[in-house]
């Protein structure tokens, strides 16, 4: 039993919550389609997400997704990222897809001191898109999240970037609703944390309960918790060799 209750309820309770969504899904789909008639193609799997990113409300879901159609056609007026465009983020050479967590999530590498700060902020956010899009493009059928792993390793005042940091949560929380599923915080140093205090503010509270810093000490075995060795980083102890983002 579960909580004290008999399975038989506990599967009624599932029955009537997996109701509810339902009914409050088609009243989304109604209510962004009565505002955005292109929505129509939006697939169900993406309203659900929105919709669960707000709590079920169905008015908050439907204007944060009809911000992310808004934002996709005037960001993204190609359908996606051109490499062109961020030639300056992929030649620092930080970021890097590869393998899958024991819940078949895609894997993401970061490394935040090969980041510097970028004057032109829209090409360092269409890096982050880009990345984010070929990480859900991996995401198989009955998954819909991913894991980062950011590796803060040699880190400086030099890499040092509030606003790009604060634009990347932004992202990740206001587009791409329901899609992180861990952010591991390794190799973390001291001075890192007055970065940390300014933009954690920013960060929403679901998306605070999926970053786990983890201790140098405790790296692998933390990490083989969820994800299985032979889907491990090589640099970690795993037996993956890392994959430049822009080679996926």
């Amino acid at each position: 039993m579960e909580n004290g209750r008999r399975p038989e309820e506990h599967a009624d309770r599932q029955s009537d919550e997996a109701r509810e969504e339902g009914e409050r899904l088609r009243a989304m789909r109604a209510f962004v389609e009565s505002h955005d008639p292109s929505s129509k193609e939006v697939e169900d799997s993406v309203l659900r997400r929105f919709l669960r990113a707000r709590d079920l409300q169905v008015e908050m879901g439907g204007g944060l997704l009809l911000k992310y159609l808004k934002w996709r056609r005037e960001f993204l007026p190609n359908g996606g990222v051109v490499e062109s465009e961020i030639l300056n983020d992929i030649g620092h050479n930080k970021a890097f897809i590869q393998g899958f967590d024991k819940h078949a999530r895609p894997i993401a590498v970061v490394f935040g001191a090969r980041h510097f700060p970028n004057k032109h902020l829209d090409e360092f956010r269409r890096f982050i898109v880009c990345l984010f899009d070929k990480l859900c493009a991996r995401i198989p059928a009955g998954q819909e999240k991913f894991v980062v792993i950011a590796d803060l390793q040699g880190w400086g005042y030099s890499n040092m970037d509030i606003r790009g940091y604060l634009g990347i949560f932004s992202i990740l929380q206001d587009f791409y609703p329901e899609r992180l599923g861990r952010l591991f915080m390794i190799h973390v140093p001291r001075l890192f944390a007055t970065a940390w205090k300014i933009v954690y503010p920013f960060i929403d509270t679901k998306t605070r309960t999926k970053i786990i810093f983890v201790e140098s000490r405790m790296l692998k075995s933390t990490l083989l918790e969820e994800i299985d060795e032979d889907q491990l980083p090589e640099i970690y102890g795993g037996r993956q060799p890392l994959v430049p983002m822009h080679h996926v």
